[in-house]
């Protein structure tokens, strides 16, 4: 299975490294292609103390803590848009950007393909696969809530960066891995499902409302 994983530059740089780190472990993902944005690259700085400016495969498996001579993750240049991510005879599962800053969500939502992420995502919908954006911004205006209207009327799954608290994480990292969890999902990948709601029995006696004493 082959991904495309595009970083841009909104807040939320730990989910982006949560995702790949969980794609590496599924055990079917065999490529990722992988695109960061300039932006990208300096929140990651800012947020995570990573440097990512220039990275090469070698330096981006050292991040993920892989063997540096792994092959799962290919860096494609932002302003390749001869790259396969941009043709949609490339065959593909499909796309997230994770996180996606407002200007992204945009482009991709107006059709413009100014670079390889919003080239890689416009084919991703035209081809019909599967495109999930996790848009990370508070609070929306309505430009922002009508360009996620249009994606998702065009097929793409909007899963914005809202964890649950139902499996009571103890670290931020159990808290981010519920919302990754929920975006490999919608891509198909398996993953553990320690996160996962499974019911309860009998629910806790403050949600009994008094018709039902």
């Amino acid at each position: 299975m082959e991904i495309t994983v595009a970083i841009t530059g909104a807040s939320g740089s730990i989910y982006a490294h949560r995702t790949l780190v969980h794609m590496a472990a599924s055990g079917v993902v065999e490529r990722v292609n992988l695109i960061v944005s300039e932006s990208a690259e300096t929140v990651a700085r800012v947020e995570l103390g990573v440097d990512l400016r220039g990275a090469d495969a070698a330096r981006i498996n050292e991040w993920l803590g892989l063997p540096r001579e792994s092959k799962l993750v290919q860096v494609q240049r932002l302003d390749n848009l001869a790259a396969r991510p941009a043709s949609g005879s490339y065959r593909q599962e499909g796309m997230v950007v994770v996180p996606c800053s407002m200007g992204t969500l945009g482009a991709i939502a107006a059709g413009l393909s100014t670079n390889l992420i919003h080239r890689a995502a416009d084919v991703t919908l035209k081809e019909g696969r599967r495109l999930v954006l996790v848009p990370s911004e508070s609070p929306y205006n309505i430009i922002h809530l009508e360009n996620m209207l249009r994606l998702a009327r065009a097929g793409a799954h909007i899963i914005p960066a809202s964890s649950g608290f139902y499996h009571r994480p103890q670290t931020i990292e159990a808290l981010v891995d519920h919302l990754v969890f929920r975006v490999l999902d919608h891509l198909g990948l398996p993953h553990t499902d320690q996160t996962r709601w499974k019911g309860i029995a009998e629910p806790p006696h403050e949600l009994i409302t008094a018709k039902d004493e």
